[in-house]
Order: structure tokens, then sequence, then C-alpha cells
């Protein structure tokens, strides 16, 4: 795990150089300045994890270097030291941005307890606007053919209204991106949505899943007052979906209320006609991704952004031949291959610029799974991390950070997972 860094600004060379050895001991990485001017120019060059900045400073004073800081929009945790402090000094500092004041002659074990308290928020606060990004990524409509407007004009449309929606299409065509988005414009947005993976529920634990023992409620209890996103749900066994149709009545009725929103192939085979009825009250049909070639370029470049920010590494721009070809390909696994393409790219193409030749062969590319790994690691173990760091994130997207879902996605115990998600930057 990458340690955090910590810069310290402070006129005094003897409080630089014992507090920095000190914090260097606690495991952080430091950087010293004498200036505010100084301090500045550290933290335009580089980011930090929280900045502990001396209030009385030659020249640019500590206030002053803290609103410069937050002009320049610095996420770094300020914690302001200051050996004449005054409660106008500290109200100041703390309208400015400041997480906490320290007085000298300062108390280490203070000063310690008030970074890590610093640094804590601040990773909640990296979270929380992960978070936040991710569900408008979970809920955005990508495209801008035709199709795609009348799929967030249908959306919008579904949101007014609580009443069940039965989305068909394709697997990999986006159909949980749709639902999460009626789910989150509507007027439950504010609660659950509660993702149910029907393929995955046989006949023996599938009804205690979605319904629970006799005491307490399965998912579709989880989902009151929000919704229930039965994905596939032709894959339940015909007894669960006949339970399954007077249950979500009865649910969508009671005083919380749950709304159904529900997935299937194109033909919406496999519904049994009693669960169908309910279900299929606002249809939504997506289409395959070969239908809507011209948003493939969308998809592509904004896979790539994401997933560039998600992985730490440079985004790879995708020259016109290799979007050519990119929109040239059936994408039998539609958008969720496409993504799963352009993670490879970012992980293994071999220059910044992605060509057609660069493409796996699979897509008319001259490449391979093998040349790609050869050529982007050095040694077998970067392959191995770059491997395993990849592998820990799919799992954590795939169960959204649930631990215990993840640890046996892993094979490992949850401890492992825990420490394996925060070496990642996951958790």
């Amino acid at each position: 795990m990458a340690r955090e860094r910590i810069l310290l600004v402070d006129d005094e060379p003897g409080v630089r150089s014992s507090l920095g050895a000190i914090l260097e001991d606690e495991g952080y990485d430091v950087v010293l300045a004498g200036t505010g001017e100084d301090g500045l120019a550290e933290a335009a060059s580089s980011p930090f994890d929280a900045i502990l900045l001396d209030v009385w400073l030659p020249g640019m004073d500590g206030l002053d270097t803290l609103a410069k800081l937050r002009e320049a929009r610095d996420e770094a945790a300020v914690v302001m030291i200051s050996g004449h402090g005054t409660i106008d000094t500290a109200v100041r500092a703390t309208k400015l941005g400041a997480f906490d004041f320290v007085e000298k002659p300062l108390s280490l074990e203070k000063t310690l307890l008030v970074l890590r308290n610093a640094l804590r928020q601040r990773r909640l606060e990296r979270r929380n606007r992960a978070l936040l990004q991710q569900l408008g990524r979970d809920t955005e409509i990508l495209g801008a053919s035709r199709a795609a407007g009348a799929l967030r004009s249908l959306a919008e449309a579904a949101a007014t209204s609580d009443s069940p929606v039965l989305l068909r299409g394709e697997p990999g065509t986006g159909r949980e991106t749709i639902a999460r988005r009626i789910h989150a414009t509507g007027r439950r947005g504010d609660g659950p949505f509660v993702a149910v993976p029907c393929g995955a529920l046989d006949a023996l634990g599938g009804e205690e899943a979605l319904f629970g023992p006799a005491a307490s409620g399965g998912r579709l209890a989880l989902a009151s007052g929000g919704s229930v996103f039965l994905e596939e749900v032709h894959r339940l066994p015909e007894a669960i979906q006949l339970r399954l149709a007077s249950t979500v009545t009865a649910l969508a009725e009671s005083e919380a209320g749950l709304r159904a929103l529900a997935s299937t192939g194109p033909e919406a085979a496999g519904i049994v006609p009693e669960l169908a009825r309910r279900l299929d009250v606002v249809r939504v049909d997506v289409p395959p991704l070969r239908e809507r070639r011209e948003d493939i370029e969308v998809f592509a470049t904004r896979f790539m952004r994401d997933l560039a920010r998600e992985y730490g590494r440079d985004e790879r721009r995708l020259a016109p031949d290799a979007l050519a070809t990119l929109r040239a390909h059936a994408w039998p696994g539609n958008v969720r291959e496409l993504r799963n393409v352009v993670e490879r790219l970012l992980l293994a193409a071999p220059g910044a610029t992605v060509h057609a030749a660069d493409l796996p062969a699979e897509l008319g590319g001259a490449r391979t799974a093998a040349d790609d790994l050869y050529r982007e690691f050095r040694t077998l173990a970067e392959g191995i991390e770059s491997f395993e760091r990849y592998y820990v994130r799919r799992a954590w997207s795939a169960t959204r950070g649930d631990l215990e879902a993840v640890a046996r996605a892993l094979g490992v115990p949850v401890e492992v997972a825990a420490a394996k998600a925060r070496a990642f930057g996951l958790a």
C-alpha cells in the first residue's frame, strides 16, 4: 500500500527536522518547506494527503497560504500550527477549510492524533466522492444515437411512476444501468436499490434468498421502500416465479412500498404468464450494440477515461483506424464485451495511441493475449501484481464492495480480501 504523503511547512529548522523525522518513523512520506511560497510550489508539483502548516511564516503567512491552496482546489487535509494561537486565527483557519489547529510547543501525541484524524477524514471524503462519481456512471445512459435518446426518454417517463418495468434485451446491453437510472431519478431514489442475479438462484436456495425465512424477509424485504432489480428473471424456477407474482404485488401495495424492475431476453421467453402480466406494465426494449454502432466511440472513449482513472494509468488514445475496426465488429457480448476490450487495451497496448493493429486478433488486429502480456510487463513479479490488481478490482466491482462476497469470489479469507482492497485503494 502506498505511503501517505505529508507536507510540513514551518520556518523553524528544528521543528522541520525533528517533526519530519518522527513522521517518517510513523510510516509517512514527508516533504519539508520553510516558507508559504515553497509550500505552495511543492503542493503544485505533486499531491499530498495532508499538510501541516505553520501560521506564522516569513513573507506569505499560513492563512494566506491556506487560502491559496483552496483557490487551487488542493484537496489535502490541512492542520494549522501556531505558537501564538488565538480564537480569531482558529476561526479564520476553519472558515478557510483547515481541519484542525495545534499549538506550539507541539505535543507529539496530540499532533499525531490530529494528523491521523485528518487523514481518516480525507480518506472518507475521497471515498464518498468516488462513490458519487460511480453512482453517476452507473446511472448514465451513454450515446448520441437515436436509440440512446429514445432510451433516455423512456427511462425519464418510467421514473415518473411506480409501475413495474420490464427491460428486454440481450445480456450486456446495459439493462441494469437503465434500471438504476429509473430508480435514481424516481421518487424512490433515496430508497435502496437491490439487484438480484436470478440466474444464480436455484430452486432450493432461491426461494429463501428472495423471500427469506419466516422471521425475516430476504432480498425483497431489503428493497422495501425502494426498488428491486430482478436480473434475468426468466431464469428463476417456475415455482419461484409463481410465488413472486403475488409477492411483488403485495409488497408494492404495502405501506413502505416496493417497485419491481426486471430484465429478460429480447422475446421475454421463459416468464410464466402470471408474472409477465405483473412485470410487463412499462416495457423498455434495449437494442444490441450492433444496432447502435454510432455509439461505440462514445462508449469506448468513456471506458478508456474511467478505467485509466481507476487503474491510475495514463489514458490511451484510440486512433481513427482502431475506432473504425471497433465499429465494424459485431459485438455479440454488447457493451460489456466492449468494456472488456478497452480494459485490455489500457493494460496491454504498446503505445500511447491504439491503432487497429494493436487490437486483439478476434477483432481483426494482430495482437494476441500472450503478446500483450509479454510486452507490457518487464518482470514476472510485475505481471503477477498487475493481474492481481485487475482480478481484485473486478471482484470488488462485481460485488459492489461487499467484502464477504469479494472474499468468496477470490477464494480467500475476509481479512485477506480486506487487505487487498486497501492495498489497491478500494477501501
